[in-house]
């Protein structure tokens, strides 16, 4: 028998809410393997659908930026230790200059980024190193990403101070309110409700039958018939597009419209088919 480490329970209780007896026992099932205990806890009902990666212990800030024309985005994570840095004015005010180097310069990566001229004659890198000597705890740019709309429109949003960032692009002609509008509302939708695609036809296959085997394994551990357990899976798969797929989710500003309906709404007050074309998330610690 596999040895289950204290660790690996404690891992398995922070991924899934499951309780330590529960933990311990899934992963002596599944050999010590992390996801197949996620997956026989899910087949329980103990476990809820994971729509995250595994957070870490980290603090900092996320920015996020576009350009005066709306056709390029910028989202950088940069980590601190503690909360009282991430809000220190500093902190902040070199991470957004980051910020503004990486849309001038485009950098390929975080080390072509950290070689860049922050000014003065100093590295990026070497800027860092700065405010670790002044600060006392560790600072590090984790990652970024460029999103360039050759035909379409982008815009941004940050949430709860900084711990959350979203870029949205809209394909569409028209850079005008109505669109911009929409791109933030979406924005917003991504920031708050952290769905997984934009719309089904992006599900995989795998993904919907792991999820029917789930849903159907749930319903015969609590009694169910094999053919009622079918029709259960189903009208849990359709909750599933609900909660997971963006068009389908309900309009965090109006719940009696969904995504769809209000990009519906505003291709027909455009005059022309606008579409969700790409969304990026970043998380703080992700």
């Amino acid at each position: 028998m596999t040895n289950i480490t204290a660790e690996a329970v404690k891992t398995l209780r922070t991924k899934t809410g499951a309780g330590m007896m529960d933990c311990k026992k899934a992963l002596e099932d599944a050999n010590g393997n992390l996801d197949e205990a996620v997956e026989l806890l899910r087949k329980k009902g103990i476990a809820t659908a994971q729509k995250r990666a595994d957070r870490v212990a980290k603090q900092g800030i996320v920015i996020t930026k576009i350009n005066p024309e709306k056709n390029k985005g910028i989202i950088l994570e940069v980590n601190c230790e503690t909360d009282f840095v991430g809000k220190n004015e500093e902190f902040i005010s070199i991470a957004t200059q980051i910020v503004n180097i990486i849309q001038e310069k485009n950098p390929q990566n975080l080390e072509e980024l950290l070689l860049q001229n922050f000014g003065n004659g100093i590295s990026i890198e070497g800027k860092i190193t700065e405010l670790i000597g002044k600060i006392g705890e560790k600072i590090a740019i984790r990652r970024f990403d460029i999103i360039n709309s050759t035909n379409g429109l982008m815009n941004c949003y940050t949430h709860m101070g900084n711990k959350i960032g979203v870029l949205v692009e809209l394909s569409t002609s028209k850079n005008e309110e109505t669109t911009i509008t929409l791109a933030k509302d979406i924005a917003m939708q991504v920031a708050a409700m952290n769905p997984t695609f934009i719309n089904r036809s992006q599900v995989t296959k795998e993904v919907i039958s792991q999820e029917i085997e789930i849903y159907k394994t749930q319903a015969v551990n609590e009694g169910k018939p094999e053919q009622i357990a079918e029709k259960i899976a189903l009208g849990k798969l359709e909750k599933y597009y609900q909660e997971f797929v963006l068009d389908e989710q309900s309009f965090i500003k109006d719940a009696g419209k969904t995504i769809t309906d209000i990009v519906k709404d505003a291709s027909l007050k455009l005059g022309e088919n606008v579409t969700i074309k790409r969304f990026i998330r970043y998380q703080l610690g992700e």
